[in-house]
């Protein structure tokens, strides 16, 4: 490995990578779970309940509690959502568990949720589904459920490793199964190997390869990446969701792309262009209530409409339906404008799509479980559940419903292996070497890189795309990793060197980068948060098929494979004939 380089050893049974909704459930469920004396360890590249993205959560937690909503209304919303691509078995128990995850979450973990008069559960309503289900803490409903998920995790006897990246899942020497994870401990820059039974990857999603993004910047797709260079598939890897109102704040501040949330239109915002006029119903009957792919397009389309450079986006006004009711309703997302210069409850802000969601991710079963022995996947990191198209509330329902479905079946999958698994130790070596390539490289600007692969994104793999786009966008995102591989950081402290992991985000990002342009141009039709200038029909829904990825000697393959309708076909429904439409009151 060379000098001043340190690698410890240490062993568990249960490991955990990442603290979000997914990651504090699995932890959880797996200590409430498990055989006595099970060694179980939290691995996070923050701090615990400080960093991810579950804590970002703003509008809610989808889920069906009666009122004439049903958990089969419920799916139909997501599958119609996902336009016909999501694993349905996945979709199902998303749905189903989420009941259940809603009253753990109030009644075992403490959170308070806001209420109606009568002391039931308020649901607001979100964009895309034909029932107000979407349960909220005002307006910062993240925060809340992290906060108190943090609480039990800290109280209970595992291990912590905060401020630890993962770098690398570790196999055994056939390839068959998982033995552990490498992580760099930021805080010495030494190398941790870390073997365990079970692993449960949580690392979250965060599209930030894109010029507006609304996750913070160490978000850079890792546990993706190191699922890719382990050989595991892929799916659905070009449906990037853009939230179609990121805030809109200026060039050097980290608020532009921060989302402005769908409660804002769901509770009847207007999105206006340059001259005060209202446009989304040119574009969707369902005007300013459409699903996020359909407004984050209108937005576009209307941005290129624009010839004014002093303009860059489109505006959202809540004004007209009283300021002092937005103020009181949506007090988060006032304070937000505010901080930035806008008034939101009178005034007028300037918006723009921002990347937001990542629907693909690592193929799972739908109890989590992945095609490597001891590796399990959970929330943003797995795909499979949204399809096409993740519907607003259904992104922290997904996390901690999975989440804790995951620590169930590691605690009961753990009693019937015996042993650690003995690591590849090439492969070990290799991302070890790996991660050390830019500190034995001459130092240069890795911010400029990452510049560069934001403008490439959003120009060529963006909100909408055309083949010859997407293979300039690849030529792009190769130059970028050349010229990466070219660029070095100064390697004299590494306690600490966030220029070091600045570089290896810009590693992760252009390999995912490379996937996502690589399955769109395969995707020869328009699905959901996928739009293909050159093919806008959606394609046969009963010949609907997903893409899957997979890196096989050094080079990136990526597949189609057929949708199993396992439970409703396209053009049928689980609901009852005597089912409305929709629950929803015309707007």
């Amino acid at each position: 490995m060379g000098p001043n380089v340190t690698l410890e050893r240490e062993e568990t049974d249960i490991l955990v990578l990442g603290s979000g909704g997914a990651g504090l459930f699995a932890a959880l469920h797996a200590s409430q779970n498990a055989p006595p004396g099970t060694r179980i360890a939290l691995a996070v590249k923050g701090l615990i309940g400080k960093c991810g993205c579950t804590r970002m959560v703003q509008g809610g937690y989808n889920v069906a509690l009666g009122g004439g909503d049903t958990v089969e209304r419920h799916f139909m919303d997501t599958i119609h959502g996902g336009k016909w691509l999501p694993n349905q078995d996945m979709a199902w128990k998303l749905c189903q568990l989420a009941v259940e995850r809603i009253t753990e979450l109030e009644n075992e973990i403490g959170c308070f949720f806001d209420r109606n008069p009568d002391g039931t559960l308020h649901q607001k309503a979100f964009a895309g589904q034909t029932a107000d289900r979407t349960v909220h803490k005002g307006d910062l409903t993240g925060i809340e459920i992290i906060s108190r998920l943090m609480e039990h995790v800290l109280s209970r006897p595992i291990r912590k490793l905060q401020e630890h990246r993962a770098i690398g899942l570790i196999p055994t020497r056939d390839g068959a199964a998982l033995s552990g994870v490498l992580f760099i401990d930021m805080r010495s820059g030494g190398f941790r190997f870390v073997r365990a039974k079970c692993v449960m990857m949580g690392t979250g999603g965060g599209p930030t390869m894109y010029k507006y993004h609304t996750p913070s910047g160490d978000k850079a797709m890792d546990g993706l990446a190191m699922a890719l260079r382990i050989g595991l598939p892929l799916r659905d890897m070009e449906m990037v969701q853009f939230h179609p109102t990121g805030l809109l704040a200026g060039e050097h501040t980290r608020m532009t792309g921060t989302v402005l949330e769908e409660g804002l239109r769901g509770a009847g915002g207007q999105l206006l262009n340059a001259r005060g006029e209202r446009f989304m119903f040119d574009y969707d009957a369902r005007g300013e209530r459409a699903t996020r792919d359909v407004v984050s397009r209108g937005i576009y389309a209307e941005m290129r409409k624009n010839n004014d450079p002093t303009q860059v986006g489109m505006f959202i006004s809540m004004g007209h339906l009283g300021p002092e009711n937005v103020r009181r309703k949506f007090a988060g997302m006032v304070k937000r404008c505010a901080d930035s210069g806008f008034d939101l409850a009178a005034g007028k802000v300037e918006v723009v799509p921002t990347a937001h969601y990542f629907m693909g991710g690592v193929v799972v079963d739908p109890d989590t479980r992945t095609a490597l022995e001891g590796l399990y996947v959970a929330g943003e990191d797995a795909g499979g559940a949204h399809g096409s198209n993740r519907l607003g509330g259904n992104g922290v329902a997904n996390s901690t419903v999975f989440g804790g479905v995951a620590g169930d079946v590691m605690a009961a999958d753990l009693r019937g292996m015996r042993a650690l698994r003995a690591p590849d130790e090439a492969v070990l070596e290799a991302e070890i070497a790996r991660a050390l390539h830019p500190l034995r490289t001459l130092p240069g600007r890795v911010q400029r890189l990452r510049h560069d692969l934001q403008e490439a994104m959003w120009e060529d793999v963006g909100v909408m795309r055309t083949g010859a786009g997407l293979r300039r966008g690849q030529k792009r995102i190769a130059a970028i990793r050349d010229d990466l591989m070219q660029t070095g950081v100064d390697p004299s402290n590494l306690a600490y060197n966030l220029t070091w992991h600045d570089w290896l985000n810009m590693a992760s990002l252009t390999e995912i980068s490379a996937v996502i342009a690589r399955a769109a141009e395969l995707r020869e039709n328009s699905r959901g948060a996928h739009f293909r200038e050159d093919f806008p029909e959606q394609g046969d829904l009963d010949g609907s098929y997903f893409t899957v990825a997979r890196q096989s000697g050094g080079g990136l393959e990526v597949t189609r494979e057929a949708v199993a309708f396992t439970i409703v076909r396209p053009g049928e429904t689980v609901l009852p004939e005597s089912e409305p439409e929709t629950l929803v009151a015309a707007q």
